[in-house]
């Protein structure tokens, strides 16, 4: 019986955090051992047996038909990510898992998909999975600066929030990207369990970062689709943005970011002032790009 230690945490942190109350059960006592759902409540939930949900949350979701793991993902109140991220781990459990492991995840960008960053005046830039830049135009390149800019190589978001100092300054709330960064590589990672490039980004992070490992211990996971981010650049101070996520069709392991604005917004004007800012810095050679080139 092949068993995942994943599936295992997952549901467990699952189940720990849906009082019997939330689930709409009668609370039994006041002497619960356990935070959150018994095993067996969720077994009754799910229209389960206790023994097979014991096995499922012993890390064995191979052959879970997919009425099971819908009833499991409402029994346990999972959200869109949550719910995608539980079949995720089947699919790993399952015998197509294999032909997946040569999968290797995209690590450049196509010319074409260059141009169109290049045709944006806006913020825009592509990134994999595992949070690593592949390709910016101008306009991202002068707001990503403090990030470009880190000794931290390769350029990857998570890396310099965990392991880069600047990073406090740049992110103004760095509570909510942190959580966030890790929700998105713990989503990646039952995306793609066999993409080492990833296994060794987080066994990196891990060695280096106690903040990381506790929040990595969560097993959170999100979409990272449209929102707010207000960021702080040394050359023009606070920016508030709103960004658009698109995954590209033909390359689905890649998505392009779009940062916007208000027009005639303090955001606006701000980000005018940074393409000012960045034509000096690249005229004088000092205007970082993604190939791990650090400004001269």
């Amino acid at each position: 019986m092949s068993t995942n230690p994943e599936v295992t945490e997952f549901l467990r942190t699952r189940r720990a955090r849906i009082t019997p109350d939330q689930a709409g059960l009668p609370a039994y006592g006041g002497n619960r051992r356990v935070p959150g759902l018994r095993r067996e409540e969720v077994a009754m939930l799910a229209g389960v047996s206790v023994d097979y949900y014991v096995r499922l949350e012993r890390g064995n979701l191979s052959g879970a038909s997919e009425s099971v793991l819908e009833a499991l993902a409402n029994a346990l109140q999972l959200d869109d990510a949550e719910r995608d991220h539980l079949f995720d781990l089947a699919r790993a459990a399952g015998p197509a898992s294999s032909r997946a492991a040569g999968r290797r995840p995209t690590g450049t960008v196509r010319p074409t998909v260059q141009r169109i960053l290049d045709s944006i005046s806006a913020p825009a830039w592509v990134r994999n999975g595992r949070l690593d830049h592949l390709a910016h135009n101008r306009a991202s390149r002068a707001l990503y600066s403090p990030l470009l800019d880190s000794s931290a190589r390769p350029t990857n978001t998570a890396r310099f929030l965990f392991l880069d100092d600047a990073s406090r300054d740049f992110f103004v709330d760095r509570d909510q990207a942190t959580a966030d960064v890790t929700a998105l590589l713990r989503m990646e990672a039952g995306r793609r369990p066999h993409d080492k490039g990833l296994t060794q980004l987080v066994g990196e992070l891990s060695t280096r970062s106690d903040e990381f490992r506790r929040l990595w211990a969560r097993h959170d996971v999100k979409f990272h689709r449209s929102g707010a981010k207000q960021l702080r650049h040394p050359a023009v101070g606070l920016l508030d943005l709103e960004f658009e996520a698109m995954e590209l069709p033909s390359d689905p392991d890649l998505t392009l970011l779009v940062y916007a604005v208000a027009p005639g917004s303090p955001a606006a004007d701000k980000l005018a002032l940074l393409e000012h800012w960045a034509d000096e810095r690249e005229a004088a050679g000092l205007l970082a790009d993604v190939s791990g080139a650090a400004p001269r």
